[in-house]
């Protein structure tokens, strides 16, 4: 069955003033109404330039109270930035589209690499104004190739580059969170699996909409990872959920936003805390980008660190194999069979736990279970007027 590309709609759509029904969310989820416009979010800009000790101890203060920053001097080059987003670009907007489909995922296919556009929850049959490329990028033994576009020719080589830089920046973001916690400098990375960490690389492309303001790119949600590692291009659509109100974030140019995924809040027991974001989209201007998640492998077992845990402090959620957590969450979510499949193949939950929700962990689904977003396109209500509760999702942005 030919899958309807959102790239191919918004061709279609530029001289309307409308879009499909499917991609107007409802008013509980709309931008226009549920945005605090006139205020631009300033997450944290943490210099990595600057001392080891302030690095540490903000990174350890952005990941307790934001989930979210934002990282200068970072190390990894301009050029090498700009080479990523330049082949990715011109796979989507000048590869032919009969070429992008001999890379796409195949239905029922068990892998979520690939070219494609339906990914998250549709929550009452609703779509999300994107088409994305998913490949892996690291550790070498776990790439295949077959999924990385062969147009444009340097395409390789600039993933390559870049995920061989992105390699140290997340050694380097690791350190930080396990020194912040008062732990040897590997101990996060080891208890993520180390070595074998897998880093997934995501474009998003986010082509122009007739109506930003009643459709989303992506669904507001945590993500399922370690962390998450991303650069945006220059048009603005990332937002994230913070004191009862949706922002718009401030990009800082030639930054890379780090998000905290679900994993480290899990290792951390509860004291860093995953982000809670979704993606808009503009009516002019395509909006791009680049997000790495750094992903334990599906046999991993992912528990609060043991040092962490004491009588004052007893653990917040239950130690489980990554597979087992992405079964969970996207059984809940109701995420595409495809996608369920990749992670969760010999899945040890049982049906009795996933019937009696032993699955949820405590803390995570107190705070994500229940998100209000409903306000009025002049002015956001504040909390206790808000009538309509959105369940959060767990996906990749």
């Amino acid at each position: 069955m030919e899958v309807e590309r959102v790239q191919a709609i918004a061709s279609l759509s530029k001289s309307q003033d409308t879009i499909p029904a499917e991609y107007i969310r409802s008013e509980n989820e709309q931008p226009a109404i549920t945005t605090l416009h006139g205020v631009v979010l300033e997450v944290p800009v943490i210099d990595l330039g600057a001392g080891s000790g302030d690095v540490v101890e903000q990174i350890t203060e952005a990941a307790k109270t934001w989930g979210i920053f934002q990282i200068v001097n970072h190390g990894i080059p301009d050029e090498v930035i700009a080479k990523l987003q330049q082949v990715g670009k011109e796979f989507f907007e000048v590869v032919p589209q009969e070429e992008k489909e001999l890379i796409a995922k195949l239905p029922g296919s068990d892998s979520i690499e690939g070219y494609g556009t339906r990914l998250q929850k549709e929550v009452d049959g609703k779509k999300g104004w994107v088409d994305h490329l998913f490949h892996r990028v690291w550790p070498p033994p776990a790439i295949n190739y077959r999924f990385w576009p062969k147009n444009p020719p340097s395409y390789r080589e600039a993933n390559e580059v870049y995920a061989n830089k992105l390699h140290g920046v997340a050694d380097k973001m690791f350190e930080c969170l396990s020194e912040g916690l008062g732990l040897e400098p590997n101990a996060v990375k080891d208890a993520l699996g180390g070595e074998d960490l897998i880093y997934l690389m995501k474009i998003n492309y986010y082509p122009p909409c007739p109506r930003p303001d009643l459709a989303l790119g992506v669904v507001a949600h945590t993500d399922m990872s370690s962390i998450t590692i991303l650069v945006p291009n220059e048009v603005q659509g990332l937002q994230v959920f913070k004191d009862d109100y949706w922002y718009d974030v401030k990009y800082i140019p030639n930054a890379l936003i780090v998000h905290i995924g679900d994993q480290i809040e899990i290792l951390s027991n509860g004291i860093y805390k995953s982000v809670y974001h979704r993606t808009t989209v503009n009516k002019e201007k395509t909006r791009m980008s680049w997000p790495v998640f750094l992903e334990p492998t599906p046999d991993q077992e992912i528990g609060p660190i043991l040092e962490l845990i004491n009588e004052a402090n007893p653990p917040k959620f239950k130690t489980k194999k990554y597979k087992d957590y992405v079964y969970s969450k996207l059984a809940e979510t109701e995420m595409p069979p495809e996608l369920v499949r990749q992670y969760t193949e010999d899945s040890e939950e049982s049906d009795e736990e996933l019937q009696l929700g032993v699955h949820y962990d405590t803390e995570l689904s107190k705070r994500n279970e229940v998100i209000q977003t409903f306000g009025t396109q002049s002015q956001v209500k504040p909390p206790q007027e808000r009538p309509k509760l959105y369940k959060c999702s767990t996906i990749l942005l």
